[in-house]
């Protein structure tokens, strides 16, 4: 290649990725980005499957990659769900990689019905007996924090009625908690893709949190679900800050990578950083391009955001 060809197409990538246009800039630098790896200014946690088509479909040879590339945090759903051998064995690759473990989910029972919602004695023993298993699977992986969702409105009680189930519900579940130093994080789901959830908006998981009063009950802020459910993110974020533990991200529409949707991340992030959080922002999206070229974009998007 002639040296004025190869000039002129750096500098068309770094022109691309001055404007976030980062998927055309990934298919031309791609040995650059895995060698180099990337110092992200915040926590960003993958989960497993993001990068399977560099990585593999082992979960050690997934988190090295992520960490090779830069990312200090991981999140995994269904770790509660993985055998304790993998489970040991990805908390020992998290260690040695300095990655910091995210949420798993803390509770099986169905949370697509009335649970938590219904004062049903049994549900609430049940649920309990969940966060109690909860908090072996938290010390095994070096897990901090642990997703709750409610469930489904009752639509047979007020929704006053509910709100207090919910609430000396989740008291019982923090005083298991609190000895151990964990934290639950409710996370409010928007009504267009979880119609009919109980929790769905940030006041009000801002208010449960305040009636709950403990450090182990906390909201998780999912950016994705809350432009859908109420928009004006930066203002909520703020009005909530003091009950925010957790944040997980995903652009709309679409729920994929930053940069693919309508969602201004980049002033999202920054706001953020710049109100002290150094917690973990969890990568619950999909991959808006499938293969190599789809996994090079999400760090190219994060690349972009961050950069502030």
């Amino acid at each position: 290649m002639k040296r004025r060809s190869f000039l002129k197409k750096g500098t068309t990538a770094a022109s691309l990725v001055a404007l976030g246009v980062h998927n055309l800039y990934a298919t031309s630098t791609s040995e650059t980005i895995l060698k180099s790896g990337h110092d992200f200014r915040m926590n960003f946690a993958p989960h497993l499957g993001m990068f399977q088509h560099h990585a593999g479909k082992d979960p050690i040879d997934q988190l090295n990659f992520m960490a090779d590339q830069g990312f200090t945090a991981f999140e995994d759903n269904n770790m509660k769900k993985r055998s304790i051998d993998t489970q040991k064995a990805m908390a020992k690759t998290m260690t040695d990689r300095n990655i910091t473990m995210g949420v798993f989910v803390a509770h099986t029972i169905n949370w697509k019905a009335p649970t938590l919602t219904t004062g049903n004695s049994n549900l609430r023993n049940a649920f309990l007996d969940e966060i109690k298993a909860s908090v072996e699977v938290a010390k095994r992986v070096n897990a901090k924090w642990m997703t709750v969702v409610p469930g489904f409105v009752d639509m047979k009680q007020d929704m006053n009625y509910q709100t207090e189930h919910v609430i000396e519900t989740l008291k019982q579940a923090s005083a298991i908690l609190e000895p151990h130093n964990l934290i639950m994080v409710l996370e409010p789901l928007n009504f267009y893709n979880h119609p009919g959830l109980f929790l769905s908006e940030s006041p009000q998981a801002y208010q449960i949190c305040k009636a709950v009063d403990s450090p182990s009950c906390k909201i998780l802020f999912d950016i994705y679900h809350q432009q859908i459910q109420e928009g004006n993110l930066i203002p909520n974020i703020d009005a909530c800050w003091n009950e925010i533990a957790y944040f997980q991200i995903g652009d709309n529409p679409g729920r994929n990578e930053p940069t693919t949707g309508e969602i201004n991340y980049k002033n999202i992030f920054k706001h953020i950083h710049d109100k002290g959080f150094n917690g973990v922002l969890g990568m619950e999206h999909g991959n808006s391009i499938e293969g190599k070229e789809g996994e090079l974009a999400i760090i190219n998007a994060y690349k972009a955001t961050s950069n502030f």
